[in-house]
């Protein structure tokens, strides 16, 4: 069920250093919001915040709140692995377990969690999360090959199921096509929006043509120079971030000003 995000004056250490500041943003259900900006201004951190994959580094830690349909994530009695397993993650570069098959991979996250299941939900359980990777047709004769053996585009959307598998609310995308050729990107594309149907979904990028394409809303994060906080400079729909941008950083940048 895609959730609501709503993120209140976050800010983001790592030990004394404050790495971003005071962040608002609301982001609806079943829609893809894109981070951008240049490198450094904190947007992968921001999204890693999202399922407090950020506290996984040594003396990180947050200030501010995110609330996913009104529950504070960051709340006393939250267990962070819980957190995960409602806000899913697609990592920059596919990682799928190699000594495991395509099968293995797909069922990976549901037996962490240590769900108890039957051969035949186990099967239908791959098939239709493979289905939603848009990747069934191509693997479905070799379950049982390692996941390591497919191609970059197919190991990316092979995480992609493993990360549906376990019925997450929202999907978070730290640049998934970066390491991918033309073709295999608009296969994740097409995909980002067929999930966005089901899912809430964050997506980081560095590529501006894909957040025109994806999108539906933007985020442009900035940084004032080496060692200050980055910040989120606008949101808000794709169309005017790129047509019509209020704001002048907002302007410099998908111009290509700088960057």
């Amino acid at each position: 069920m895609a959730k609501r995000i709503e993120i209140k004056d976050l800010s983001i250490y790592y030990d004394k250093f404050k790495a971003v500041e005071d962040v608002n943003m609301v982001i609806e259900p079943k829609s893809v919001t894109a981070f951008i900006g240049p490198s450094g201004c904190g947007k992968s951190t921001v999204l890693r915040t999202l399922n407090r994959m950020h506290e996984v580094i040594p003396k990180a830690w947050v200030d501010g709140k995110v609330l996913l349909d009104g529950d504070d994530l960051y709340g006393q009695n939250v267990d962070p692995v819980n957190v995960r397993r409602q806000v899913g993650m697609v990592f920059q570069r596919a990682n799928p377990f190699p000594t495991m098959s395509i099968k293995e991979n797909v069922l990976a996250g549901v037996k962490l969690n240590n769900k108890r299941i039957s051969s035949k939900d186990a099967n239908e359980l791959v098939e239709k999360s493979l289905r939603g990777a848009n990747l069934w047709e191509e693997v479905k004769d070799r379950l049982d090959a390692p996941g390591g053996g497919l191609s970059g585009g197919q190991q990316q959307r092979l995480c992609i199921a493993r990360a549906i598998a376990v019925k997450p609310d929202v999907l978070l995308m730290d640049e998934p096509c970066s390491a991918l050729d033309p073709i295999s990107t608009l296969a994740i594309e097409d995909l980002i929006h067929e999930l966005k149907q089901e899912y809430t979904i964050v997506i980081v990028t560095h590529n501006m043509q894909q957040a025109t394409r994806v999108s539906d809303r933007t985020g442009f994060f900035n940084i004032a120079g080496t060692g200050k906080p980055g910040k989120l400079i606008e949101f808000d729909d794709t169309r005017n971030i790129f047509e019509n941008p209020a704001n002048e950083q907002t302007q410099d940048y998908v111009t290509g000003r700088f960057g």
